[in-house]
């Protein structure tokens, strides 16, 4: 099946829309480490309607992120149309995303997101909407329903392809998981067999083997990665390399990383106008891309503590002077009992 939109001929790569993680300098990265497709932030039609400068900011995009979608939610079939048309007439991304996959409360409560499929005439209305707003191609992103008495991946899929969706992603939980349990691949299968346009799997991928496995047991068209870039964006190049049965490249060395962290650290400093704020934002990015690195909980109290793009330098610096003096905080935090683990560390200060 083909994309409505270029892209590559065989199995593309997809950075999944995720608030606060794929804003454009994140977006960049994993383009030059392999992604095919990314997608904006999802963003209000309310906020972009009303041309919230905020909202509107986070629309920016450069050329080396295409082939790009927005992403855009809500559930007023009117002002997705018109969100869709300003998205069109102003950023002309290659297509536009509709989300009815987000289970975040403020989200559902205003039946945007996943909230819209406790009602799938609704989902078609906002897919008729949007489609007959813009000629760009209109894709959607779904959960395989509201709650497991509504668990209906295909019913609800031919209905978004009946409604103009012209490619499909699952995410294989249902709204009241949230994100518990795990990702059900073989409703992925399912839908990919039933729909006639291209289906995008996502879920529960944490390393590139988890990729190759999700599309070879499930028949997917594209692969769609969310959480497993998290301090990793080479897991494209590394997912592309399994998929073409070549070797996978190893990932990079601690220094690597680091030089790769403060590479990311300075695009999102440049983005942004305030460079404190965007070191206070960066705190999480720090956290994931230290993952796993010995005494990581010493480096992680560190960097969630930095307030600027040179403190980030210093840690790292300090750090590969002597890294055995980070593994001996660690036997200290653990004899204190304190956690070792940091990783849902706020962001915020």
């Amino acid at each position: 099946m083909r994309f409505p939109f270029k892209v590559r001929d065989d199995i593309p790569l997809y950075l999944a829309p995720m608030a606060g993680v794929s804003e454009s300098p994140f977006r960049r990265l994993c383009r030059r480490f392999g992604a095919d497709v990314v997608v904006t932030e999802f963003l209000s039609a309310e906020g972009i309607r009303r041309e919230n400068a905020a909202t509107l900011d986070k629309l920016r995009f450069g050329a080396d992120e295409r082939p790009i979608g927005v992403q855009i939610f809500g559930a007023d079939p009117g002002a997705m149309g018109e969100a869709a048309r300003l998205v069109t007439d102003v950023f002309d991304p290659e297509f536009i995303d509709i989300n009815f996959g987000c289970p975040v409360k403020k989200v559902v409560r205003r039946n945007g997101g996943s909230g819209c499929l406790k009602d799938l005439s609704l989902v078609e209305s906002v897919i008729r909407s949007v489609s007959s707003s813009t000629h760009l191609p209109v894709t959607v992103k779904i959960r395989s329903g509201w709650s497991e008495e509504t668990r209906l991946p295909v019913e609800i899929a031919l209905r978004c392809q009946d409604a103009g969706a012209k490619a499909l992603a699952l995410h294989p939980r249902t709204r009241t998981q949230m994100y518990s349990g795990s990702a059900r691949w073989d409703e992925i299968a399912a839908v990919s067999a039933a729909l006639d346009i291209p289906v995008i799997g996502n879920g529960d991928i944490k390393t590139a083997e988890d990729a190759v496995r999700m599309q070879r047991e499930t028949g997917c068209g594209a692969i769609m990665i969310a959480r497993g870039s998290f301090g990793q964006p080479w897991i494209f190049d590394q997912t592309r390399a399994l998929l073409e049965g070549k070797p996978k490249p190893e990932a990079p060395e601690i220094e690597r990383r680091f030089e790769i962290a403060l590479e990311h650290a300075h695009m999102a400093e440049e983005y942004e106008a305030d460079p404190r704020g965007a070191a206070i934002e960066f705190r999480k990015h720090l956290g994931w891309y230290v993952k796993g690195v010995p005494g990581s909980a010493e480096l992680r109290r560190k960097l969630h503590a930095v307030v600027s793009l040179s403190e980030v330098e210093d840690v790292f610096a300090s750090y590969l002077a002597n890294p055995h003096r980070y593994e001996d905080a660690r036997s200290v935090t653990a004899l204190s009992g304190e956690s070792d683990d940091l990783e849902s560390a706020p962001a915020a200060a």
